[in-house]
């Protein structure tokens, strides 16, 4: 049986990773990129360049890996939409609001395109092997649909139901990630002011029990001092604290430690720091009591 045309929009770190996957699997891909030379290596892996999101359209199947809700809005809404085929199933794995993701589905629905809300915990060298974690959401029967095409890209595929459902998981688990990281760059800035050698700091925090896979994961960016390339750009964090922030909050539920890790990525941001990994907070300068100002020329080796 032959299997289904993919159209990638969206050639970022993960975007890429899920590309080769499904290329290594013999789906043929089109790919797109906003920034045709992030597309190259796919394309040389033997997937199709296209220059325009409309040309995607003729796809059955459109998965979507950007940056954040402007991007999906511009190139998914602004450019594909007058494009796109009824019965065509469109499967995103932006991070956004779940609120977005809920307005997004019924948009699409009203033109009888089906959105699939995908959100995937990993990173790019898990995207690349098939081994990504992957929420869904959206009509059961859609997300049943490509069944086959997600479990290529995922080692644990989890229907949780309606739209802006599989988003709320994967902002529960991303501002964990940002406040587990916030809290490790402070426990090595609070024991490096007292005199402890920094490698061995982290060395023996990333091997304790007070450790986890994804904070040892931050330690070897933190422990080369080289953030490039990142696994989780700071910008992206930022984003995605104040996602689950907001959302919380329109609830009527403060979430005061999510916050404060969104502000500290936002210091890491104004520092040019925005493309680097997320562990790169830890060579913000510190802050002295009474300081409010971010740092403005903040520089990681």
């Amino acid at each position: 049986m032959s299997l289904p045309h993919v159209a990638l929009i969206g050639t970022g770190a993960m975007g890429a990773g899920m590309g080769h996957r499904l290329l290594a699997a013999s789906h043929p891909v089109s790919v797109y990129n906003r920034t045709p030379v992030k597309a190259a290596s796919l394309v040389e892996a033997g997937a199709r360049a296209i220059t325009t999101p409309q040309a995607a359209a003729e796809a059955p199947i459109i998965l979507l890996s950007l940056s954040d809700e402007s991007a999906v809005e511009q190139v998914l809404f602004d450019t594909m939409l007058p494009e796109l085929r009824k019965g065509t199933v469109v499967v995103d794995t932006t991070t956004t609001s779940p609120l977005y993701a809920r307005m997004a589905a019924t948009r699409l629905s009203g033109l009888g395109v089906a959105r699939v809300e995908a959100c995937v915990l990993g990173n790019p060298v898990m995207a690349r092997g098939g081994n990504l974690r992957i929420f869904t959401a959206g009509e059961h029967d859609d997300v049943e649909a490509v069944g086959a095409l997600l479990s290529v890209l995922g080692q644990e595929i989890r229907y949780l139901g309606s739209a802006g459902t599989a988003s709320t998981m994967k902002l529960a688990f991303n501002l964990l990630l940002g406040v587990q990281t916030v809290g490790f760059a402070e426990a090595v800035s609070y024991g490096v002011s007292a005199g402890l050698d920094r490698d061995l700091l982290i060395d023996v925090i990333a091997n304790s029990g007070f450790s986890s896979p994804v904070l040892a994961f931050r330690a070897a960016f933190m422990r080369e001092r080289c953030y490039e390339p990142a696994a989780f750009k700071t910008r992206l964090m930022e984003k995605d604290l104040r996602l689950a922030a907001n959302d919380a909050m329109a609830r009527g539920i403060f979430l005061p430690l999510t916050e404060s890790a969104g502000d500290l990525m936002a210091d890491a941001v104004a520092a040019g720091l925005g493309d680097q990994d997320a562990a790169v907070i830890s060579e913000l300068p510190k802050r002295r009591l009474g300081e409010t100002q971010p740092p403005k020329n903040g520089a990681a080796r």
